[in-house]
């Protein structure tokens, strides 16, 4: 097996004006020290500006989200042309809040992996259960059919993350025990496993949710894990340097 390089990637989500990139740089400054790569994925209106305050340092930067087509009619969209273009490496896609509040399908995230490759980015793909369906006992049934309806068969030999954020864990300070975590991440490489083969053994599967300094080290050292996908605690260098520096 072909061990995965970890990835610390921060969400910015919806936040950050010009004076963010004052943060942006103090992560750059540190971000050499990182044992694995790091990333940061601002939004749209940063992107260009971002790329170049932190660049020549090992910081990666990328979109939160693409359309699956290179060009159109689609006011108030962004393709993933246009995230390369602006010099991003990666895009988030799937994630929680998109599929909840945009109605986004399994389907539909898979079209818009495709649109990733097709612009030569690295697809961060995002599943992950509520918490109605971990009390219910389908949180493995739920995460394991997103991974396989979200990511299509060409991704077979591409760089790719898949990123478990159960979503009762995002933004509420609760985070899941150490064993959940392990299952689950288990579950998520026995799933591409058996649906790419050894093809899919670099790809890190990060977690996300709540993951702060003071439980990054636990949650970064259990099986399977390979990374984080880190919102709030992403916004403040300090916290986001603390995260990478416990890979």
């Amino acid at each position: 097996m072909t061990a995965p390089t970890p990835l610390i990637a921060g969400n910015w989500k919806m936040n950050g004006l010009t004076a963010a990139l004052d943060e942006a740089r103090k992560i750059a400054a540190g971000a050499g020290a990182a044992k694995g790569r790091v990333a940061i994925c601002p939004p749209a209106t940063l992107l260009q500006r971002l790329g170049q305050a932190v660049a020549g340092s090992a910081v990666l930067t990328g979109g939160q989200d693409c359309h699956p087509e290179p060009a159109g009619a689609f006011t108030g969209d962004v393709a993933a042309e246009m995230l390369a273009d602006a010099g991003a490496a990666l895009v988030i896609l799937g994630h929680s809040e998109r599929r909840a509040g945009h109605a986004e399908t399994d389907a539909l995230v898979a079209k818009k992996v495709l649109a990733a490759l097709r612009a030569g980015l690295e697809p961060i793909v995002c599943v992950g259960e509520t918490q109605a369906q971990r009390e219910a006992g389908h949180a493995l049934e739920v995460v394991t059919g997103q991974v396989r309806g979200s990511l299509p068969a060409e991704l077979s030999g591409k760089a790719f993350c898949v990123a478990y954020e159960p979503i009762w864990a995002i933004g509420t300070g609760l985070t899941p025990t150490t064993s959940q975590i392990e299952e689950m991440h288990r579950a998520i490489r026995a799933t591409l496993r058996a649906t790419f083969g050894a093809a899919s053994d670099p790809a890190p599967i990060l977690y996300g949710g709540s993951v702060k300094p003071s439980n990054a080290a636990e949650i970064l050292h259990a099986a399977e894990v390979g990374g984080a996908l880190v919102g709030g605690a992403s916004l403040k260098a300090d916290d986001f340097l603390e995260i990478a520096a416990a890979l």
